[in-house]
């Protein structure tokens, strides 16, 4: 009896391995997970309903949320469901994208999948991110198209789901929350800096705060006189990439190049195409065709006039029914007040150079905490990574 189970064991073992399936997991058909697994399908331990409201519904200060077909959640003064529940659109753009989770009061458009009363051996917000990483994936396999139209019951009801034990579900789900709270955090901060961004832009650039110790008179100048424009230069093909010097298009910087037509530093900003992105370059440089680029800075700081351009906004100069272009008169024309002190100028680049940098260093940490919970979510929502 014991070399029958051992010898069961060892070819349940060579299986796995011919399956490339690790010792400790199991084949099924939402992949390899753990032994301790199981797959459930969401009709047998949830019930799936939809709303009975019209997006006309909707109240701009509503006590309650609204869930419609999309990710924005509108408010309303009235309330259809109390509880735990995962709320899909049914169909609409973004159909088979758009996810929510809630916990308590809400109304729900009539089009909106609702999926509650999960059994207790579910965990509802483990639920909710097993189902909204995969189930896009299941839908397209359900369909011909290459887009997704609308969701049918039956696509919910019959959706496999790898469900751990309840208490794992319950550690997965705590760990992937504290992972999306702080991306949440550093999401709100960047909104908050971006906001202090504009009101320095329009404080700084237009002499309204003035920074201390500066107290001159400001001058009014047109941009042609501050720092003109001239047409960017064609550019071969050959030698892309392969040289130090950036090529600037009227989006910013794309490939590099062995060559450069204009000496650092730079200030380009879009003729063709793409018009107001300003973009500011330290060193050596190629102007593509499609840009035009300061010729001079006089007696202006290079960085400030990239700044001041910056907040201008280019786009107002563009013509032309087709493929905007930018009109390089009417933005010559164009007056503003300036500092006549390049020191002043510097300050004022320097302090608006200083919440650029903060910004950047904030996307820089939100991309990582955004990485880190993908990384915790694939690993964790299939078993790879156990949670004890």
């Amino acid at each position: 009896m014991v070399m029958a189970k051992a010898a069961a064991s060892l070819a349940r073992d060579v299986h796995a391995q011919e399956e490339g399936i690790s010792e400790g997991y199991k084949q099924t058909e939402v992949g390899s997970i753990p032994d301790q697994w199981q797959v459930g399908y969401i009709e047998d331990f949830a019930v799936i309903a939809t709303g009975g409201r019209n997006t006309q519904d909707r109240v701009d200060d509503g006590q309650y949320p609204f869930f419609v077909r999309s990710q924005k959640v509108e408010r309303i003064n009235t309330y259809s469901f109390e509880g735990e529940a995962v709320l899909t659109a049914g169909d609409g753009v973004g159909t088979g994208k758009i996810f929510h989770y809630i916990n308590g009061k809400c109304d729900i458009h009539q089009r909106v999948y609702r999926i509650s009363d999960f059994a207790e051996s579910v965990n509802g917000y483990y639920f909710f991110l097993y189902f909204s990483a995969n189930f896009y994936d299941r839908i397209m396999q359900m369909t011909a198209k290459s887009s997704v139209d609308s969701v049918r019951r039956e696509m919910i009801a019959r959706m496999p789901i790898a469900l751990p034990p309840k208490g794992e579900q319950d550690a997965i789900a705590r760990a992937i929350s504290d992972a999306e709270q702080l991306v949440e955090r550093l999401e709100t901060l960047i909104v908050k800096k971006r906001a202090i961004k504009r009101g320095a832009f329009q404080d700084l650039l237009t002499g309204k705060r003035r920074l201390p110790g500066f107290k001159e008179e400001w001058s009014e100048q047109a941009l042609g006189t501050i720092a003109p424009l001239q047409r960017g230069f064609d550019l071969p093909n050959s030698r892309l990439r392969e040289g130090p010097y950036p090529v600037v298009y009227s989006n910013g910087i794309v490939n590099y190049h062995s060559q450069f037509q204009v000496k650092g530093p730079g200030v380009v900003t879009g003729r063709s195409g793409t018009i107001g992105a300003v973009t500011y370059v330290e060193g050596n440089y190629w102007p593509h065709n499609t840009t035009l680029w300061v010729t001079k800075f006089g007696q202006n700081d290079p960085r400030f006039v990239g700044f001041l351009y910056s907040w201008i906004g280019f786009e107002r100069f563009a013509s032309g029914s087709g493929v905007p272009t930018l009109n390089r008169n009417d933005a010559h024309a164009f007056k503003v007040r300036i500092p006549p002190s390049s020191d002043e100028q510097k300050a004022i680049a320097g302090v608006l150079q200083d919440i650029n940098a903060d910004i950047s260093e904030l996307e820089k940490r939100l991309a990582k905490a955004q990485q880190i919970k993908q990384g915790m979510m694939q690993q964790l929502l299939t078993g790879r990574v156990r949670m004890s």
